[in-house]
């Protein structure tokens, strides 16, 4: 990637989120704010972050979206394996969402385990109530779905493959493979190669229009029955 102002070749910066997002990382094998922070303010410009979390403590992701929402740089989200729960609000995050088409998403409602009386169900409840809305905020903006729409998804542990994320609007489209791209932009080049000798070789060899009188077929018909068949 280049900066057309300047010519000079911008680095993309590729971050991994692979695990479980948690507040704290007993066994470094979890994905924290703070590990995240570090990696994702080191340095500046385009960020790619690769996503293939089960999802985790929400509130740690909600720290995780927020530094990906204020860091000054395009960021690409690209999803390979899955991004359930708590990972599918990071990915929210992201100036452009890719899944590879074998990837996951899903979005449910969040959970607690709450210890006490009435009472402090009932503030287990009314917690659980504003975290939903917290994630219903994210989602909204990254998809424009209605809330109400979004907040039946959630109820009803929504899983979807890439197709159903990109057509709902929780990514932007799946990742494709430059390899075949090339190869298909070769053949292209090839067959209008082929097409444009051919018709040199017709235009040497047949009868010009302006003389009907000559036997055969003339430029014109030939190129128009060529056409044809390409067609």
């Amino acid at each position: 990637m280049t900066n057309e102002e300047t010519g000079e070749e911008i680095i993309e910066r590729v971050l991994e989120l692979y695990g479980t997002i948690a507040e704290e990382s007993w066994f470094d094998d979890d994905i924290t704010p703070a590990m995240f922070r570090d990696e994702l303010f080191s340095g500046s410009g385009p960020v790619t972050i690769w996503i293939n979390s089960p999802g985790g403590d929400c509130f740690a992701a909600s720290q995780i979206y927020a530094m990906l929402m204020d860091y000054k740089g395009p960021i690409t989200v690209k999803v390979d394996g899955i991004a359930a729960s708590a990972a599918s609000v990071v990915a929210m995050a992201g100036t452009e969402v890719l899944m590879a088409p074998t990837a996951l998403m899903m979005i449910h409602n969040p959970a607690t385990i709450a210890i006490g009386d009435h009472q402090d169900m009932e503030k287990a409840i009314d917690m659980l109530d504003e975290v939903k809305q917290s994630i219903l905020n994210a989602y909204e903006l990254k998809t424009s779905q209605p809330r109400k729409t979004l907040s039946k998804m959630m109820d009803e542990e929504t899983w979807m493959n890439a197709k159903k994320a990109v057509e709902l609007g929780f990514a932007d489209s799946m990742l494709e493979d430059p390899k075949k791209a090339a190869v298909q932009a070769a053949y292209a080049f090839s067959a209008s190669a082929v097409e444009r000798s051919l018709i040199n070789k017709i235009s040497a060899k047949a009868v010009p229009a302006e003389k009907p009188e000559e036997t055969g077929r003339s430029v014109d018909d030939l190129k128009a029955s060529l056409y044809k068949k390409l067609l």
